[in-house]
Parts: C-alpha cells; sequence; structure tokens
C-alpha cells in the first residue's frame, strides 16, 4: 500500500471514532436530560437511534448493553424497584444489534423476574425473546428462556411447553428440551399434547433411562384415562341405583363395564373410600407415580 493508502486509511479510522464519540456525547446529553425530568425514557426511539449510529450500530449496541448492565446493577444495589428505563434500554439494543444473544438471555431475566430481582415484566420478556428468535432463528436456547420464562413467571404451561418442544426441533438443541416439553405438558393437566410429547421422547432417544422414564409417563397418563372412565362409569352406576358403589365388580356386573379393567402393569384398579377409581396399592405403577419426576 502507497504512503497516501496509509494515510487515507488513517484518516478513515480518526474520522470514524470521532464520528461515534460526538454519537455517544449526542447520546449523554440526551440522557441526562431525560433523567434530570423524569427519569421516565431514554431515546424510546430505537429507529432514530439506530438511523443516527449509521454503520456503527453494533458497537453502540455493545454501548447500549454496557449501560443496561450498568444500569440494572445500580438499581439492584440500592434496592431499587422502579426500573422503567430497562425496557427502552434493550429495546434500543436490541434493534441497534438484532444478532447481539446476552441481550435476549439476561434482559429477559432482568424483565422477567419479579421485584425487587427484576422488573417483575415476563411480557415484556417474551416480547424481547420473540424479538430475538425472529432475528436468529438457528439459537435453540432463545426458545429454553421463552419456555422458563412461560412456565416460572406467567404460569403459562401450554406455551411453556410449545416453546421447549419448538426448541427441541432444532438439531442441534439438547435432546432434554424435548423432555422438559413433556414434563411441563403432564404438569399442566394437557392428557393429549403430553402423550404426543412422551411418545415422541420414547421413539426419538437412544438412552435406555430415558426412554424407560418415557415409557412410565406413558403408562401413568393411560391410568389416568382410565380412572376417568371408571369415575364416569360410577357417576352413572349411582344415577341408576341411587348410591355410589363400592367395588369395580358391581359395574361389571351392572354392564356399565366390560369386564374388570386393569393398569399397564396388570393390576385392578380399585375404588377409593369416596367411590373415586385409583391404581391398585400393590402396582408398580403406584410407586413410580410417586418417585416419578414430573409425573
Amino acid at each position: 500500500m502507497s504512503s497516501k493508502g496509509y494515510i487515507a486509511l488513517f484518516l478513515f479510522v480518526v474520522l470514524g471514532f470521532a464520528g461515534v464519540w460526538r454519537l455517544q456525547q449526542r447520546i449523554d446529553v440526551q440522557q441526562r436530560t431525560v433523567e434530570s425530568e423524569d427519569d421516565q425514557v431514554m431515546l424510546r426511539s430505537s429507529k432514530l437511534v439506530k438511523g443516527l449510529s449509521l454503520e456503527y450500530a453494533p458497537l453502540v449496541a455493545d454501548i447500549y448493553w454496557t449501560r443496561v448492565v450498568q444500569y440494572f446493577g445500580n438499581k439492584h444495589a440500592g434496592k431499587q424497584v422502579d426500573l422503567r428505563l430497562l425496557w427502552p434500554l434493550l429495546d434500543v439494543t436490541s434493534v441497534l444489534d438484532p444478532h447481539l444473544m446476552p441481550v435476549y438471555h439476561f434482559g429477559s431475566m432482568f424483565l422477567s423476574d419479579a421485584p425487587p430481582r427484576g422488573a417483575g415484566r415476563p411480557d415484556l420478556a417474551v416480547k424481547l425473546l420473540e424479538r430475538g428468535l425472529k432475528a436468529n432463528q438457528e439459537q435453540w436456547r432463545l426458545y429454553y428462556d421463552l419456555g422458563f420464562v412461560y412456565y416460572f413467571d406467567m404460569k403459562d404451561y401450554s406455551k411453556a411447553s410449545a416453546a421447549f418442544y419448538e426448541g427441541s426441533k432444532n438439531p442441534n438443541a439438547y435432546f432434554w428440551m424435548k423432555v422438559m416439553a413433556a414434563k411441563i405438558a403432564t404438569e399442566g393437566g394437557s392428557m393429549e399434547t403430553s402423550n404426543f410429547l412422551w411418545q415422541d421422547v420414547y421413539n426419538t432417544t437412544n438412552d435406555a433411562s430415558v426412554k424407560e422414564n418415557a415409557l412410565t409417563h406413558l403408562q401413568l397418563l393411560r391410568t389416568q384415562e382410565d380412572c376417568k372412565q371408571i369415575d364416569g362409569a360410577a357417576d352413572e352406576y349411582q344415577k341408576q341405583f341411587g348410591r355410589r358403589p363400592e367395588r369395580i365388580s358391581e359395574m361389571v356386573l351392572s354392564g356399565l363395564l366390560l369386564g374388570e379393567p386393569v393398569d399397564p402393569s396388570g393390576y385392578p384398579y380399585v375404588l377409593s373410600e369416596a367411590g373415586k377409581a385409583e391404581m391398585n396399592p400393590e402396582s408398580p405403577l403406584k410407586k413410580k407415580a410417586i418417585t416419578s419426576p414430573g409425573s
């Protein structure tokens, strides 16, 4: 490269950093003005900031992300629960650089955690993570973060299960993403979804212990469905005879059940003192139902 080329390159770098410095000064002035007035917003227009940043948007995003961490840390250290600037800062940062992964992972935690640990805005955490997934479809870990926000902070088991399962479709995702989806569906009481997911786990895993766990859950789901049908027959028996049956054999004799039903391990179901169907105390599945996680 000629001496003129080196000089041109040097000038380009100097002017570039000068442009970033001027932009930083403008942001600092605007931030101080806003904070002195009400501390409510700081450069809410992410499009405006990106327009000002030009080709330096990723660099400015790093600056903003640093401010997010400082802002959250200072508020947390001071035990202040007012985190109203958190979302505007994260909004601008994620628009400036849609591929800055820590923004989505840690930013969603900052937003979703209940006060005083966080902003108590899981809805905004979901919005941030969905933005991240739209820009980074290959990042299956964002589905993990999304699933946990739905599960722990919003108690929406259906959406949590769906998030984990969607993330599990990525060929690079850990297999336990699919297991989490199935367990949460079971916990949320979605019998059809849970059965589908546990069957999928059983069919696709090569791990013997995972396969056995999936089979146990499938069997336990069947016992729940069996007990539901037996209780339905008991309700009909009560309508016909004016009392609750004391034994399942009474429903068999009355024609409401075709034979005495047994669980997947071959043990007959029994009726509780309240007349509700349940697994036989001697059944191996009864013990698994107590000890199996997520059952």
